[in-house]
């Protein structure tokens, strides 16, 4: 995501040919991103991560989805630590234990998927206190917005269940609330990166356009250690949270269908983590 989108009165609903395409481009996001997370290593620049993400995504006959922004020149956003989103590639070098969010999307004949993941560097033998921990409230997060995400059920239910799980997550860790950054929000996806509507990370009024089979969105939690609120450094991209707490990022493009939810941005489908949960898969066997 990247800006608030705002609007909120159309979701599109998609024939299954269509969303069958979108799940080609989501292949090449999930392959990519599981290439730089075996890869990335300490010593690694931001522009070394874009340099192979552009790789991975022209070896798979697609192309990077992020130099359409207006403005934006770069394949993939990488966010390291206080920086939550948005994060442009260059010279910074990554040392154990750094928290990097990637955010990656691709295009195969016009369709688009998008995805981000978050991983400290070095492994989790070397992440700070509390990392991981935020990394798997953000993550459980997601999931719990994804499987809210079926025919039948409303946009604005994806919101509140992201929010429930964050404050369950710290609930049940003993902690204050986790931060979930204001002012930023998923999106609709298909022909474009960036459609309408917006979709929350946060309970808000109202119960938004109902969810058909064949509907597309990214839904993407951005949540901090603490601060809800960022700004944007001058690069006028890098979104750094205003406490300097770290944050993390994930993101999946999923499809609603009647059998239930399809997460076009990962390899299985989102079988493993929905079964996980107890929720219906929509992936094709």
């Amino acid at each position: 995501m990247w800006r608030f989108l705002g609007g909120r009165e159309r979701l599109t609903s998609r024939p299954p040919e269509d969303v069958l395409a979108m799940r080609v481009a989501g292949v090449v996001v999930a392959e990519t991103l599981a290439e730089l997370r075996a890869q990335i290593r300490p010593g690694w620049t931001t522009a070394d991560i874009d340099d192979l993400a552009a790789e991975c995504i022209r070896a798979r006959g697609a192309r990077p989805s992020f130099p359409d922004v207006p403005g934006y020149r770069h394949t993939v956003c990488v966010s390291v630590d206080e920086e939550i989103v948005h994060g442009v590639p260059g010279p910074r070098r990554l040392g154990e234990g750094d928290l990097v969010s990637i955010d990656c999307g691709a295009s195969v004949d016009g369709w688009h998927g998008d995805s981000a993941m978050t991983i400290v560097v070095g492994g989790a033998e070397h992440a700070r206190p509390g990392d991981l921990a935020l990394i798997d409230a953000c993550t459980d997060a997601l999931w719990a917005g994804i499987a809210a995400f079926t025919p039948g059920a409303h946009l604005f239910d994806v919101g509140e269940a992201v929010e429930s799980s964050l404050e369950a997550s710290a609930a049940a860790a003993g902690r204050a609330p986790y931060g979930i950054l204001e002012g930023y929000e998923g999106h609709g996806i298909g022909r474009a990166m960036h459609e309408s509507p917006g979709v929350p990370n946060v309970a808000v009024r109202g119960r938004g356009p109902t969810i058909k089979a064949g509907s597309t969105v990214a839904i993407e939690p951005m949540v901090t250690h603490g601060t809800d609120v960022g700004h944007t450094l001058g690069d006028g991209w890098t979104v750094v949270t205003t406490d300097g707490s770290r944050g993390v990022h994930v993101e999946h493009t999923v499809a609603a269908t009647p059998a239930g939810p399809w997460v076009l941005t990962a390899l299985d489908g989102g079988r493993a983590e929905l079964g996980a949960r107890g929720v219906p898969c929509g992936a094709p066997a």
